[in-house]
């Protein structure tokens, strides 16, 4: 009888431990570390050695909330340094030199910058997913899991001891490989416990750090995780290119006026099983006519329209020529009775990166290549001296917002752009609407007909609460392809349906 009860007991301890919830395992690893939400800045210091031949070295990592990044090491003499300073993410080393990430990698940083200061203190406020991991043994030692995953689907799966709370690994992706930190030897350090070593495995290489020093909430200057100061690289005249780049920007608008392309946009959802899925696509054909956009569906879904449905979308966008004709004549009509000083309406106009450049501040010039094309690639972030109150609505959400930006130096044009918003904007006093702080926008383009770089990929992601209601989450990806010299299907539509009965 007692070994049956014995049984009963072990088995109910391991569904009790299999059951665990996620935050019940969160806060356990809270209460272990010892108050983690004090942590604003830390500073790790000490020896790194590669395993596959014992090689050693430098290392050094540091954070500073709420998602500044810079963690560098040297192994004879080769020095290696990736960095997030909250516009851009890059990296250095002593074969490639300097360059700022795009792609997967420039999407992942920022997530695993912010992991680093805040843990998952904040998924909530990310809007990220907290899912269970399972089990693992870990060391000799055994772990639950936990994978928290950021709104743009980054995973971050992290182990913790189940008998202490500690976490012992965390998984995160490098790259197109994964990286496993496993952590050890934790030590209180002013009322935290922090692990004074760590096992990195990237691929097929495995690294060794020791801390010798670890100080929490030390003053870290900003510079140390700005883009090194890289010597020997010669830069254009940069107020001159600026100019340039300006008047060409708006040129390009001017260009864009006489393209037609096709656009797909996919939204996105993040389950809360956190896996982000694609839930629906719609496929329109887009042009500008007199700097307004024009949008004709042509597919939902992959799929064509039906000929009826078909035939709505023609009548809406000769509709939209129609409702511009108008709105064109009232505005030079208010502009006449104003004079010299009148500003027509920006409502339904499309934001140029012209404009967003006027509200814009650049700094952290230098070069790189981005599509096989010689770039200068700056950081931006608000420019105080922008007029603001005035500005149009839509330009307000890039004139609180910081990134980084590829110009093809010959062209002088943007080829691609990143964006972070970095407060909240209130539209109507916030009751009409809020945009929240963390929003992100992500623009490539591709040269077109060898005169101008036009979007061919736009990745956005945001959170908005309507009239004081529950949030909004948007997650959307938009694909420009198909451009070629305008031959407006808008007209056509609009002689075709004049021509029935």
């Amino acid at each position: 009888m007692k070994v049956i009860v014995s049984v009963i007991f072990s088995l109910l301890l391991t569904f009790t431990a299999v059951a665990q919830s996620p935050s019940k395992i969160l806060g356990q690893a809270e209460k272990a570390l010892g108050g983690p939400k004090a942590i604003r800045s830390m500073k790790r210091s000490g020896r790194i050695t590669r395993l596959s031949d014992g090689a050693t070295g430098k290392y050094l990592f540091q954070t500073t909330k709420p998602n500044l990044l810079n963690i560098s090491f040297d192994i004879r003499g080769f020095e290696t340094e990736t960095g997030y300073n909250g516009r851009s993410a890059w990296t250095r080393d002593s074969r490639d030199g300097l360059q700022t990430l795009t792609g997967t990698a420039s999407v992942n940083l920022p997530v695993i910058a912010a992991f680093r200061n805040n843990l998952w203190l904040n998924a909530k406020t990310d809007k990220s997913k907290i899912t269970a991991g399972g089990s693992a043994n870990i060391g000799g030692k055994t772990a639950k899991a936990v994978v928290i995953t950021s709104a743009k689907g980054v995973a971050i799966k992290v182990f913790f001891d189940a008998a202490t709370g500690l976490p012992l690994r965390d998984e995160m992706p490098a790259g197109n490989i994964e990286a496993i930190c496993d952590y050890g030897d934790y030590r209180d350090v002013g009322g935290v416990k922090q692990p004074f070593f760590k096992r990195v495995t990237i691929g097929d290489q495995v690294y060794e750090v020791r801390f010798d020093e670890i100080e929490p909430n030390v003053m870290i200057a900003a510079s140390e995780f700005d883009f090194p100061n890289v010597t020997g690289q010669p830069l254009p005249d940069i107020p001159a290119m600026l100019k340039d780049l300006q008047a060409n920007e708006d040129k390009v608008d001017e260009l864009l006026d006489h393209y037609s392309f096709s656009q797909k946009s996919t939204k996105r959802e993040l389950g809360n099983d956190g896996v982000l899925r694609e839930t629906e696509s719609e496929t329109t054909q887009l042009s500008f006519y007199k700097g307004y956009r024009i949008t004709r569906a042509i597919e939902k879904n992959g799929k064509p329209l039906s000929e009826k449905d078909q035939a709505n979308a023609d009548k809406d966008a000769a509709k939209q020529v129609d409702e511009i004709e108008k709105k064109i004549a009232k505005e030079e009509a208010k502009l006449g009775k104003q004079g010299a000083n009148g500003t027509p309406s920006d409502d339904g106009r499309r934001i140029s990166i012209a404009e967003v450049l006027r509200a814009s501040k650049l700094t952290n010039p230098r070069r790189e290549r981005f599509r096989g094309r010689d770039c200068v690639v700056f950081d931006f972030e608000p420019n105080p001296a922008f007029d603001m109150k005035n500005a149009k609505s839509m330009l307000k959400f890039f004139g609180k917002t910081a990134g980084v930006m590829w110009i093809d130096e010959k062209d002088k044009q943007v080829a691609r752009l990143e964006a972070v918003l970095f407060e909240n904007i209130n539209i109507g006093g916030g009751v009409l609407a809020k945009l929240n702080k963390g929003a992100t926008f992500t623009l490539e383009k591709e040269r077109i007909g060898d005169e101008v770089w036009l979007p061919s990929q736009a990745d956005i992601n945001l959170s908005v609460r309507v009239l004081l209601l529950k949030g909004i989450a948007v997650n959307q990806l938009v694909k420009s392809y198909d451009y070629r010299k305008f031959e407006t299907e808008v007209k056509d539509a609009k002689v075709n349906e004049s021509k029935k009965p």
